[in-house]
């Protein structure tokens, strides 16, 4: 077994050369020289684990480091002592298997090993992926990181699901990985589920790193979630080899969105939209002789849009629809669209696909964050056609997305509100706390404290259909209120945009906010039309998501005031709407408060347009709180917010 040993050696004495000669520190790291404060930290026995080879890190103390490479590879004389030892080991491996389970140490998901660390060394060495270890956690000191902050979900995560390999480099996507599995992190999960989790992680694993995946900066754990938001889980374990290496292939962009923080490119105007990327002369060239697509009335463009309801039960699917149909006005018979309605299901989602596809349909429209999953899916199934989903900050590259700067218009819907209010008490009917969401009611509260610093605004939630939130109101004597945008078309009230109740309880509208989807389709059409959707990605890089982001100052956004309102309520509103359509004026300029303490002061930049978007707390003069995701009654929006909803610590 000294062939074994010297050809160790070898391997060893190579890597401490290399890493020598880079000026690194060539000898395997120990835990007390990387956490001086070792001591210190708080001792959590674990048991005995199945450690993964790949996540030992070093061992426990300085004692052995000179005996290996950084590696874990050997480098003392083939004539030592050590030496003989460590062939000793490799003949009980594979004559009998090392049996007895090392002790090693965990700290921040990586392992140190107090005893056995040949063990290691001659494991690594044979190709053996996996060690019983008998395991002891350090807790690290507390501290405002994002390492800390994932670790601490990581525990979380353990103690219902004990699975030490899974790593993520973001927080929240712990929890995301329990939304797909229809789990959460306070449960413990049933040992199927977390079997399935266990053996489709380790054979997604090896094909992706088969493909190359060790040279993206991401943790495969990251790259398996995004496989799991567009397969399932159990697609893994049932597929064949050969189609799952071809959908890591087809999804490889999707990995490189995860490898950058600034993944999603927001484009805020339609001139973004048309800007040219640098070309060199001979694409140029290249972009004369390729004619664009022409489009006519015997060859129109086609364009599909599948619905989760009707518009006849739905507020959200009957304004899109009113989009759609004038779409198809605005373009004079060369633009062709269709509908799907009730495609609440994979099943019906794949179906309607399949027949835009044979309908030669060259876009597909959703319009809800809850059928980004199918929509990436198919978008990934059928490259040929064009997917574009409504929501805001869900990062894919083979789905475009598109929302409006909403928050805009409530600014000044919440100024107008606290020009008509007399007791400066204000009500706000808010939907579900998914990305944007936040930012509407803080903008609306912003608005209205600009007018009339007392004014206090009492939220409710639509999602959240147990609260008796008019009986609050009417406690509270609140009759300016801000509700739903649209009117439901099944219950055809006045109970929506911003409106007044009297003392006799009679509902008077003032204003509403208008979101003209048949404007932003009309936009996002014209690109395809002129070329400039296929040619151009106006900011967006190759890892980017591109995502329009319109406002009012595209016109796809505004308010729409009554004949009710004062000359001077209506003065108001139209001077801070020109300054913001001009972007002299934004509700998130200066020093921003939220019910706990300063966001902003008052001398630091404009709050980023990223940072609007994943806003996690409400304004200071906002009376109540955001729901978490079990406190939602409404199943739809319950998973819309599993999908989209905002997570703590994104301010």
């Amino acid at each position: 077994m000294s062939e074994d040993y010297n050809k160790a050696k070898r391997i060893g004495e190579k890597q401490w050369n290399k890493a020598a000669a880079e000026g690194k520190d060539p000898a395997l790291p120990s835990l007390d020289v990387l956490v001086p404060e070792m001591l210190q930290l708080n001792e959590v026995p674990i048991g005995l684990v199945e450690i993964p080879i790949d996540m030992i890190a070093g061992t426990r103390t300085r004692g052995r480091t000179s005996a290996f490479s950084a590696d874990y590879y050997p480098i003392l004389s083939e004539k030592s002592e050590f030496a003989m030892k460590w062939s000793n080991l490799v003949r009980a491996q594979l004559t009998e298997g090392i049996r007895d389970a090392i002790k090693v140490y965990e700290y921040m998901q990586r392992f140190y090993v107090e005893e056995g660390n040949k063990r290691v060394s001659v494991l690594k060495y044979l190709g053996v992926p996996v060690v019983l270890g008998d395991v002891i956690r350090l807790e690290p000191l507390p501290a405002d990181t994002k390492e800390y902050r994932i670790y601490k979900e990581f525990e979380q995560f353990y103690a219902v699901a004990p699975f030490y390999e899974l790593s993520f480099s973001e927080e929240g996507r712990y929890e995301r990985l329990a939304s797909y599995m229809d789990q959460n992190l306070e449960e413990t999960w049933p040992a199927e589920i977390l079997e399935t989790v266990r053996s489709a992680y380790q054979y997604f694993k090896a094909i992706y790193l088969e493909k190359g995946g060790a040279r993206l900066p991401i943790t495969v754990g990251d790259a398996f979630l995004v496989y799991l938001s567009i397969y399932s889980a159990d697609s893994l374990l049932s597929e064949s080899r050969q189609v799952l290496a071809r959908r890591v292939e087809h999804i490889w962009n999707e990995f490189l969105v995860t490898t950058t923080a600034d993944n999603i490119a927001l484009v805020e105007t339609p001139e973004e939209a048309e800007k040219p990327k640098k070309e060199n002369l001979l694409s140029s060239i290249g972009g004369i002789l390729k004619k664009a697509p022409l489009y006519t009335a015997e060859h129109p463009l086609r364009a599909a849009f599948i619905y989760e309801k009707t518009p006849e039960n739905s507020r959200w699917t009957y304004g899109h629809e009113l989009g759609r149909n004038q779409l198809e006005q605005a373009f004079g018979g060369i633009v062709k669209t269709s509908r799907y309605e009730n495609c609440s299901d994979d099943e019906s989602f794949v179906k309607a696909v399949e027949e835009a596809k044979a309908h030669e349909d060259e876009m597909v429209f959703t319009i809800s964050p809850s059928q980004m999953r199918a929509t990436l899916r198919e978008a990934v199934a059928h490259p040929e056609m064009r997917f574009l989903n409504c929501s805001v900050n869900l990062s894919h590259s083979a789905v475009r997305t598109y929302y409006g700067r909403m928050y805009e218009a409530k600014f000044l819907l919440g100024a107008l509100a606290a020009s008509v209010a007399d007791n400066h008490k204000i009500g706000y009917r808010a939907t579900s706390p998914i990305y944007g969401t936040i930012a509407n009611i803080n903008a609306f509260a912003i608005g209205a404290a600009i007018v009339d610093p007392l004014a206090r605004i009492y939220l409710s939630w639509i999602s959240k259909e147990d609260e008796d939130w008019r009986q609050w109101m009417r406690e509270e004597g609140v009759r300016v209120q801000s509700g739903p945008d649209l009117i439901k078309p099944e219950e055809p009230g006045r109970e929506y945009g911003l409106y007044q109740v009297d003392e006799g309880g009679n509902v008077f509208n003032l204003a509403m906010p208008v979101w003209d989807w048949g404007r932003y389709y009309e936009l996002i059409i014209g690109t395809v039309i002129n070329g400039a959707f296929d040619e151009r990605r106006g900011p967006a890089r190759k890892d980017q998501a591109l995502n329009y982001w319109y406002g009012m100052s595209s016109g796809v956004i505004d308010v729409i005031l009554s004949d009710k309102i004062s000359y001077y309520s209506r003065k108001l509103v139209t001077i801070l709407k020109k300054a913001v359509i001009a972007d002299t004026l934004s509700p998130f300029d200066g020093e921003l408060r939220s019910q706990e303490e300063i966001v902003k002061a008052a001398d630091s930049p404009r709050l980023s347009n990223r940072h609007i978007i994943t806003m996690d707390y409400l304004n200071d003069n906002v009376i109540g709180s955001i729901p978490k995701i079990e406190e939602i009654t409404d199943e739809k929006a319950k998973e819309t917010v599993k999908v989209s909803g905002v997570k703590e610590g994104q301010k």
